[in-house]
């Protein structure tokens, strides 16, 4: 986007460039003219000896002068002053004094005629002007269409067939310096699609097979627990002793049922386990940029107050991709849970660790409940009547841990704070 800015200022720099030199084009032209019969009169004043001598001169050798008439400075005839300074229909008039000796001898009228404004040579610089002004416009419309309207127009069907599940193909690279790297990410994006796509074909057959497979299991301690139920309700055993060993084996089959229950909830909780991350290092300042690109618009719209304390660009450890995902997961609980007023973000260091604290104002949890936030499924009492599974905080927690990090909650007098603690 930078180099196609530097086009756009180039094309205004090319304008004022043109409007520049066409005026003053224009203007030399204009004034080379208006001052041509100046020099002319200077000419014929520095040729002359005497001031009689005038009517001697031969204006064919002058383009611009076209009569001369002199007055000696000893007239006192007021028809003869009268007659020098009346106006000629010949043209425009300039009077200049005449000096010989220092000593004034009269004054010489100049009757001139400027050229009529060449309009043909005006019409001819516009025309270039205005031509080569359209041809950059045009070279830079061929230009955009080549490299955004017909690549954008490459992109219109692929978000579709991505929402649709279409995943076959190759997504062609673009030579376009400006869509080349966004059509490699939707390159990516396809590509995990695809992958997440097939993965979870493979995770529902294979939870199909495991509940296939412990239903069964599941089969023969129940229906053994069924036969001793209805023998001790009917009566069948006549002795203590086989009373006692009925209700250890009711037992015993139980607990083989909930073992094979455990291993559903096992099952379970491995799928959302698994989270990759890509531990490496990141500046704290591009977590952050990438965040609030997001949020200060939001929390601008929502009239939320969002306080951000100056911080230091450290070097973290961690996975910028994921650590951004359990920002916005913290920022997602504050817009939903908070009462909408106010957002802080605040700073600590501690033990060669980088603290994130992220406060929202609003209802609490329980002390009871404030133990159970980080697991599973599980939702604090302020969720009532608004939507989630349970899913979010522990995602967090558990990225934070394959992170090398860690992530707490605190009650405090107006609002829920979590932390992030990020390794330096």
């Amino acid at each position: 986007m930078k180099k196609y800015n530097r086009i756009i200022i180039l094309s205004i720099i090319i304008y004022l460039g043109l409007a520049f030199l066409s005026g003053n084009a224009l203007l030399v032209s204009q004034n080379q003219q208006s001052h041509a019969y100046r020099v002319e009169s200077q000419r014929i004043i520095n040729q002359i000896q005497d001031i009689s001598q005038v009517e001697k001169i031969d204006l064919r050798d002058y383009q611009y002068v076209k009569a001369i008439d002199y007055i000696k400075s000893n007239v006192i005839n007021q028809n003869q002053l009268d007659s020098f300074y009346l106006e000629s229909n010949l043209g425009q008039t300039q009077i200049l004094p005449y000096y010989q000796n220092n000593q004034l001898q009269g004054y010489l009228k100049f009757t001139y005629q400027l050229p009529i404004f060449d309009i043909l040579h005006v019409f001819l610089i516009m025309q270039i002007s205005l031509f080569v002004l359209e041809l950059f416009i045009l070279i830079i419309l061929w230009y955009m269409k080549k490299q955004l309207i017909q690549p954008f127009q490459q992109l219109n069907d692929l978000p579709i067939h991505l929402a649709k599940g279409h995943f076959k193909g190759e997504v062609k690279e673009a030579k376009s310096q400006f869509f080349g790297k966004f059509m490699w990410s939707m390159s990516q994006l396809k590509d995990e699609l695809e992958v997440s796509k097939k993965r979870q074909l493979e995770l529902m057959k294979e939870k199909k097979t495991l509940l296939l497979s412990l239903s069964h299991d599941m089969k023969t301690p129940l229906n053994l627990i069924q036969l001793y139920s209805k023998a001790c309700l009917n009566d069948v055993y006549q002795t203590d002793s086989q009373q006692k060993h009925a209700i250890e084996q009711i037992e015993i089959k139980s607990r083989e049922i909930e073992k094979y229950i455990d291993e559903i909830i096992h099952s379970a909780r491995v799928d959302i386990l698994d989270l990759e991350v890509h531990q490496g290092e990141f500046y704290l300042n591009d977590l952050l940029q990438n965040v609030f690109s997001i949020y200060n618009e939001q929390c601008a719209l929502r009239q939320i107050e969002l306080i951000v304390q100056s911080f230091d660009n450290k070097l973290l450890r961690g996975d910028l991709s994921r650590s951004q995902e359990v920002l916005e997961n913290l920022f997602e609980n504050a817009l939903k849970y908070g009462d909408g007023r106010r957002i802080e973000i605040t700073f600590e260091e501690e033990d060669y660790c980088q603290l994130i604290h992220i406060f929202n104002s609003g209802d609490t949890v329980s002390d009871s409940e404030l133990n159970h936030l980080f697991e599973s499924f599980y939702r604090g009492g302020n969720s009532q009547g608004k939507s989630g599974n349970g899913l979010g905080l522990y995602i967090c927690h558990e990225l934070m841990m394959k992170m090398e990090g860690m992530i707490y909650a605190q009650k405090k007098k107006d609002g829920m704070m979590f932390t992030l603690v990020f390794q330096e």
